[in-house]
Protein backbone atom coordinates (compact mmCIF):
# COMPACT_ATOMS: atom_id res chain seq x y z
CA UNK A 1 0.00 0.00 0.00
CA UNK A 2 0.91 3.80 -0.93
CA UNK A 3 2.48 5.32 2.46
CA UNK A 4 -0.10 7.66 3.99
CA UNK A 5 1.22 10.94 4.45
CA UNK A 6 -0.62 13.34 7.34
CA UNK A 7 0.57 17.02 6.82
CA UNK A 8 -0.25 18.63 10.37
CA UNK A 9 0.99 20.33 13.51
CA UNK A 10 0.84 18.76 16.80
CA UNK A 11 -1.61 21.69 18.48
CA UNK A 12 -3.95 21.44 15.64
CA UNK A 13 -7.26 20.08 16.60
CA UNK A 14 -8.38 18.86 13.22
CA UNK A 15 -5.06 17.16 13.19
CA UNK A 16 -5.86 15.37 16.32
CA UNK A 17 -8.96 13.94 15.00
CA UNK A 18 -7.41 12.73 11.92
CA UNK A 19 -4.47 11.03 14.39
CA UNK A 20 -7.00 9.19 16.27
CA UNK A 21 -8.52 8.04 13.26
CA UNK A 22 -5.62 6.54 11.96
CA UNK A 23 -4.68 4.71 15.25
CA UNK A 24 -8.18 3.25 15.75
CA UNK A 25 -8.28 2.01 12.30
CA UNK A 26 -4.31 0.46 13.12
CA UNK A 27 -2.85 2.18 9.95
CA UNK A 28 0.93 3.12 9.84
CA UNK A 29 1.61 7.18 8.71
CA UNK A 30 4.00 9.21 8.12
CA UNK A 31 4.23 12.81 9.76
CA UNK A 32 5.17 16.33 8.07
CA UNK A 33 4.75 19.21 10.40
CA UNK A 34 3.68 22.65 8.73
CA UNK A 35 3.16 25.66 9.98
CA UNK A 36 0.35 26.66 12.28
CA UNK A 37 0.25 29.94 10.14
CA UNK A 38 0.85 31.98 6.86
CA UNK A 39 2.78 32.23 5.08
CA UNK A 40 2.54 28.46 3.74
CA UNK A 41 4.54 28.31 0.47
CA UNK A 42 5.17 24.62 0.40
CA UNK A 43 1.22 24.13 1.75
CA UNK A 44 -0.46 26.09 -1.41
CA UNK A 45 1.92 24.77 -3.69
CA UNK A 46 1.32 21.51 -2.85
CA UNK A 47 -2.42 21.80 -2.27
CA UNK A 48 -3.34 24.16 -5.44
CA UNK A 49 -4.29 26.68 -2.69
CA UNK A 50 -5.75 24.90 0.27
CA UNK A 51 -3.82 26.22 3.49
CA UNK A 52 -6.07 24.39 6.21
CA UNK A 53 -4.54 21.78 8.05
CA UNK A 54 -4.16 19.03 8.26
CA UNK A 55 -4.49 17.56 4.94
CA UNK A 56 -3.19 13.85 3.53
CA UNK A 57 -1.28 12.71 0.67
CA UNK A 58 -1.41 9.24 -1.01
CA UNK A 59 0.98 9.36 -3.30
CA UNK A 60 0.35 11.58 -5.95
CA UNK A 61 -2.80 12.63 -4.68
CA UNK A 62 -3.50 15.24 -1.85
CA UNK A 63 -6.86 14.87 0.01
CA UNK A 64 -7.96 18.31 2.01
CA UNK A 65 -10.63 18.96 4.80
CA UNK A 66 -11.06 16.06 7.86
CA UNK A 67 -14.16 15.03 6.10
CA UNK A 68 -13.42 13.26 2.78
CA UNK A 69 -9.61 11.97 4.83
CA UNK A 70 -12.45 9.66 6.92
CA UNK A 71 -13.49 8.75 3.78
CA UNK A 72 -10.43 7.89 2.39
CA UNK A 73 -9.37 5.93 5.46
CA UNK A 74 -12.52 3.78 5.40
CA UNK A 75 -11.81 2.86 1.61
CA UNK A 76 -8.09 2.17 3.30
CA UNK A 77 -9.14 0.31 5.67
CA UNK A 78 -12.88 -0.91 5.90
CA UNK A 79 -12.63 -2.16 9.20
CA UNK A 80 -13.00 -1.30 12.40
CA UNK A 81 -15.77 1.44 10.70
CA UNK A 82 -15.57 4.98 10.72
CA UNK A 83 -19.10 4.51 9.46
CA UNK A 84 -20.99 1.16 10.58
CA UNK A 85 -23.99 0.55 8.41
CA UNK A 86 -27.27 0.80 10.85
CA UNK A 87 -24.98 4.68 11.33
CA UNK A 88 -24.12 6.05 8.18
CA UNK A 89 -26.92 8.84 7.96
CA UNK A 90 -26.97 9.84 11.70
CA UNK A 91 -23.55 9.64 12.04
CA UNK A 92 -22.73 11.53 9.07
CA UNK A 93 -25.00 14.54 10.02
CA UNK A 94 -23.69 14.32 13.62
CA UNK A 95 -20.27 14.64 13.03
CA UNK A 96 -21.14 18.01 10.16
CA UNK A 97 -22.86 19.72 13.35
CA UNK A 98 -19.78 18.53 15.48
CA UNK A 99 -17.27 19.70 12.98
CA UNK A 100 -18.65 22.86 12.30
CA UNK A 101 -21.10 24.38 15.46
CA UNK A 102 -19.86 22.72 17.94
CA UNK A 103 -16.32 23.16 16.88
CA UNK A 104 -16.55 27.26 16.43
CA UNK A 105 -18.52 27.00 19.93
CA UNK A 106 -15.12 25.48 21.34
CA UNK A 107 -12.73 27.54 19.90
CA UNK A 108 -14.41 31.06 20.45
CA UNK A 109 -14.74 29.62 23.92
CA UNK A 110 -11.36 28.15 24.56
CA UNK A 111 -9.10 31.24 22.64
CA UNK A 112 -9.74 34.31 25.30
CA UNK A 113 -7.45 36.65 27.02
CA UNK A 114 -7.67 34.53 30.27
CA UNK A 115 -5.82 31.66 27.98
CA UNK A 116 -4.14 33.37 25.38
CA UNK A 117 -1.16 33.71 28.02
CA UNK A 118 -0.79 30.15 28.13
CA UNK A 119 -1.03 29.13 25.13
CA UNK A 120 1.30 31.13 22.96
CA UNK A 121 4.96 32.27 24.22
CA UNK A 122 4.50 35.87 23.54
CA UNK A 123 1.81 38.58 22.68
CA UNK A 124 3.55 38.95 19.18
CA UNK A 125 2.92 35.20 18.58
CA UNK A 126 -0.46 35.47 19.94
CA UNK A 127 -1.64 38.69 17.70
CA UNK A 128 -0.08 36.34 14.28
CA UNK A 129 -2.17 33.81 15.08
CA UNK A 130 -5.65 35.30 15.90
CA UNK A 131 -4.96 37.38 12.70
CA UNK A 132 -4.35 34.44 10.59
CA UNK A 133 -7.49 32.60 12.43
CA UNK A 134 -9.67 35.83 11.41
CA UNK A 135 -8.88 36.12 8.03
CA UNK A 136 -10.34 32.49 7.77
CA UNK A 137 -13.72 32.66 9.70
CA UNK A 138 -13.82 36.44 7.42
CA UNK A 139 -17.16 35.03 6.06
CA UNK A 140 -18.60 33.32 9.19
CA UNK A 141 -20.49 34.28 11.78
CA UNK A 142 -18.76 34.89 14.95
CA UNK A 143 -20.08 33.83 18.23
CA UNK A 144 -19.26 36.74 20.96
CA UNK A 145 -17.38 34.62 24.02
CA UNK A 146 -20.22 35.31 26.49
CA UNK A 147 -22.68 33.62 23.86
CA UNK A 148 -20.33 30.72 23.07
CA UNK A 149 -19.58 30.35 26.62
CA UNK A 150 -23.66 29.82 27.35
CA UNK A 151 -23.54 27.42 23.78
CA UNK A 152 -20.77 25.33 24.55
CA UNK A 153 -22.11 24.55 27.95
CA UNK A 154 -25.46 23.56 26.52
CA UNK A 155 -23.95 21.67 23.77
CA UNK A 156 -21.75 19.54 26.25
CA UNK A 157 -24.53 18.58 28.40
CA UNK A 158 -26.41 17.69 25.68
CA UNK A 159 -23.80 15.09 24.38
CA UNK A 160 -22.94 13.97 28.00
CA UNK A 161 -26.84 12.53 27.98
CA UNK A 162 -25.44 10.43 24.91
CA UNK A 163 -22.36 9.52 26.53
CA UNK A 164 -24.12 8.16 30.08
CA UNK A 165 -26.31 5.93 27.94
CA UNK A 166 -23.35 4.07 25.93
CA UNK A 167 -19.78 3.60 26.07
CA UNK A 168 -19.69 5.81 22.76
CA UNK A 169 -22.39 8.59 21.83
CA UNK A 170 -23.98 6.01 19.66
CA UNK A 171 -23.46 2.64 21.40
CA UNK A 172 -21.05 -0.02 22.33
CA UNK A 173 -17.88 1.19 19.23
CA UNK A 174 -16.68 4.72 18.12
CA UNK A 175 -18.05 5.90 15.02
CA UNK A 176 -17.02 9.29 12.90
CA UNK A 177 -19.44 11.24 15.44
CA UNK A 178 -16.61 10.32 18.14
CA UNK A 179 -13.77 11.71 16.39
CA UNK A 180 -15.70 14.84 15.40
CA UNK A 181 -16.53 15.91 18.72
CA UNK A 182 -13.57 14.26 20.41
CA UNK A 183 -11.44 16.91 19.01
CA UNK A 184 -12.98 20.15 20.31
CA UNK A 185 -13.20 19.02 23.60
CA UNK A 186 -9.52 18.17 23.86
CA UNK A 187 -8.52 21.31 22.54
CA UNK A 188 -10.34 23.09 25.26
CA UNK A 189 -8.28 20.64 27.75
CA UNK A 190 -5.35 20.55 26.49
CA UNK A 191 -4.49 23.51 24.71
CA UNK A 192 -6.55 26.09 26.90
CA UNK A 193 -6.73 24.08 30.59
CA UNK A 194 -7.75 27.60 32.01
CA UNK A 195 -11.09 26.93 30.50
CA UNK A 196 -11.34 23.62 30.97
CA UNK A 197 -13.76 24.48 34.19
CA UNK A 198 -16.24 24.14 31.94
CA UNK A 199 -16.12 20.20 31.49
CA UNK A 200 -16.95 19.97 35.21
CA UNK A 201 -20.23 19.58 35.06
CA UNK A 202 -20.05 16.62 32.64
CA UNK A 203 -17.38 14.42 33.94
CA UNK A 204 -18.46 11.69 31.21
CA UNK A 205 -17.32 13.54 28.50
CA UNK A 206 -14.03 13.53 30.63
CA UNK A 207 -13.43 9.75 30.13
CA UNK A 208 -12.52 10.11 26.23
CA UNK A 209 -10.01 12.21 27.29
CA UNK A 210 -8.36 10.09 29.87
CA UNK A 211 -9.14 7.43 27.86
CA UNK A 212 -6.28 9.20 25.15
CA UNK A 213 -4.24 9.77 28.19
CA UNK A 214 -5.07 13.08 29.21
CA UNK A 215 -4.10 13.26 33.08
CA UNK A 216 -6.72 14.82 35.84
CA UNK A 217 -5.82 16.43 38.77
CA UNK A 218 -7.78 17.27 41.52
CA UNK A 219 -7.03 20.01 44.28
CA UNK A 220 -7.41 18.98 47.79
CA UNK A 221 -9.57 21.83 49.25
CA UNK A 222 -12.17 20.79 46.37
CA UNK A 223 -12.65 17.41 48.03
CA UNK A 224 -12.89 18.96 51.50
CA UNK A 225 -15.33 21.63 50.63
CA UNK A 226 -12.87 24.65 51.16
CA UNK A 227 -13.45 25.86 47.92
CA UNK A 228 -17.48 25.69 47.94
CA UNK A 229 -20.17 23.40 46.86
CA UNK A 230 -19.47 23.79 43.18
CA UNK A 231 -15.82 22.45 43.38
CA UNK A 232 -16.81 19.84 45.90
CA UNK A 233 -19.23 18.51 43.93
CA UNK A 234 -17.11 18.48 40.54
CA UNK A 235 -14.27 16.76 42.19
CA UNK A 236 -16.26 14.05 44.42
CA UNK A 237 -17.85 13.26 40.99
CA UNK A 238 -14.64 12.79 39.04
CA UNK A 239 -12.97 10.39 42.21
CA UNK A 240 -16.24 8.49 41.92
CA UNK A 241 -16.03 8.12 37.87
CA UNK A 242 -12.32 6.86 38.61
CA UNK A 243 -10.72 10.39 36.17
CA UNK A 244 -8.79 11.69 38.75
CA UNK A 245 -5.32 10.96 38.45
CA UNK A 246 -4.15 12.99 41.50
CA UNK A 247 -4.77 15.20 44.24
CA UNK A 248 -2.40 17.86 45.13
CA UNK A 249 -2.36 21.18 47.41
CA UNK A 250 -3.58 24.49 46.94
CA UNK A 251 -1.51 25.81 49.73
CA UNK A 252 0.57 27.69 47.04
CA UNK A 253 -2.62 30.15 46.88
CA UNK A 254 -2.92 33.19 48.51
CA UNK A 255 -6.69 32.29 49.55
CA UNK A 256 -5.89 29.05 50.83
CA UNK A 257 -3.52 28.61 53.37
CA UNK A 258 -3.26 25.05 54.59
CA UNK A 259 -2.49 21.81 52.44
CA UNK A 260 -5.01 20.21 53.79
CA UNK A 261 -3.81 16.79 52.43
CA UNK A 262 -5.01 14.80 55.29
CA UNK A 263 -8.46 16.20 54.86
CA UNK A 264 -8.75 15.47 50.78
CA UNK A 265 -6.75 11.53 51.72
CA UNK A 266 -9.97 11.04 54.30
CA UNK A 267 -12.92 12.05 51.65
CA UNK A 268 -11.36 9.51 49.73
CA UNK A 269 -12.33 6.88 51.54
CA UNK A 270 -9.79 4.29 50.16
CA UNK A 271 -6.64 4.20 51.67
CA UNK A 272 -4.77 2.33 48.37
CA UNK A 273 -6.20 4.69 46.33
CA UNK A 274 -5.20 7.95 48.25
CA UNK A 275 -1.91 6.97 48.41
CA UNK A 276 -1.81 6.49 45.01
CA UNK A 277 -3.48 9.81 44.00
CA UNK A 278 -1.43 11.84 46.35
CA UNK A 279 2.13 9.86 46.29
CA UNK A 280 2.54 6.99 43.42
CA UNK A 281 1.40 8.97 40.82
CA UNK A 282 2.66 12.28 41.66
CA UNK A 283 6.11 10.60 41.62
CA UNK A 284 6.01 8.43 38.56
CA UNK A 285 5.07 12.08 37.08
CA UNK A 286 7.85 13.45 38.66
CA UNK A 287 10.50 10.78 37.39
CA UNK A 288 8.78 9.67 34.04
CA UNK A 289 8.32 6.39 34.54
CA UNK A 290 5.01 4.95 33.72
CA UNK A 291 2.20 5.43 35.83
CA UNK A 292 1.76 2.53 38.36
CA UNK A 293 -1.42 0.85 37.73
CA UNK A 294 -4.94 2.22 39.28
CA UNK A 295 -5.45 0.36 42.94
CA UNK A 296 -8.88 -2.17 42.60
Amino acid sequence: MTDLILHHYPESPFSEKVRLMLGFKGLAWKSVHVPRIQPKPDVVALTGGYRRTPFMQVGADIYCDTALIADVLEHVQPVPPLYPPHLKGVSRVFAQWADSTLFWTAMTYSIQPRSAATMFPNEAVAQAFMSDRKAMRSNMTQLRPADATSAYRSYLRRIAHMADEHDFLFGAEPCIADFATYHALWYTRHRAPVMADILQATPSLLAPLVGGGTLVQVTAASLDGRLGTASYNAGHRLIVAGLAHMVASDAHGSGVREAGMRAAVDAIRDDALARWRVSDVPNAIASGTRLPPRPR
